[in-house]
């Protein structure tokens, strides 16, 4: 190769390089903001779903609490005024932690979360029975009791598969 061929080459290599620097520059810019982009939305939905799990573990087990405490009160005759509006506002917390988590979270954890809501549901209806003197045959606060040790074990294992699709493994 000649000098002038070998001077022409580099001087083409050189324009080139000099005009793609910038296409390449915006590219790699590009695609790092794309990344970056999607990072921030991942870790946006986590958050979402743990403070929708966070919420909803603390709403159902508020709501299983004042239920159990509602019914010791009906067994006993001193279920009053004060305990029917707390447990009315468990239940309507319950009741919107539930629908936002319906929102956001996954269907695994969502039938864990149906098999609760099932319980209390079931459990604040007889509780409002056994309240207006309205039980059906063999409803008591000692059987809804025994049904209501039933949402427990489903409280323990929702809580695993929050835990677990969070990345909690201890």
């Amino acid at each position: 190769m000649t000098a002038a061929v070998t001077a022409m080459i580099t001087a083409v290599v050189g324009v080139l390089g000099t005009l793609f620097a910038p296409v390449l520059s915006q590219r790699l810019t590009a695609r790092q903001r794309a990344d970056e982009a999607q990072l921030a939305e991942r870790r946006r939905r986590f958050e979402e779903r743990r403070g929708a799990y966070t919420a909803m573990n603390r709403a159902s087990r508020q709501f299983h609490t004042l239920l159990k405490d509602a019914l010791h009160r009906l067994r006993d005759g001193v279920y009053t005024e004060l305990e029917r509006d707390q447990l009315e506002e468990a239940r309507r917390d319950y009741r919107d932690r539930y629908a936002e988590a319906q929102m956001v979270v996954p269907e695994r954890i969502l039938d864990a979360s149906r098999a609760v809501n099932q319980v209390l549901a079931d459990v604040d209806a007889a509780v409002k029975r056994l309240d207006r003197g309205l039980a059906r045959d063999g409803e008591s606060a000692e059987a809804s009791m025994l049904q209501l040790k039933d949402a427990e074990p489903r409280l323990a294992a929702m809580r695993q598969l929050m835990r677990a699709d969070l990345g909690v493994t201890e």
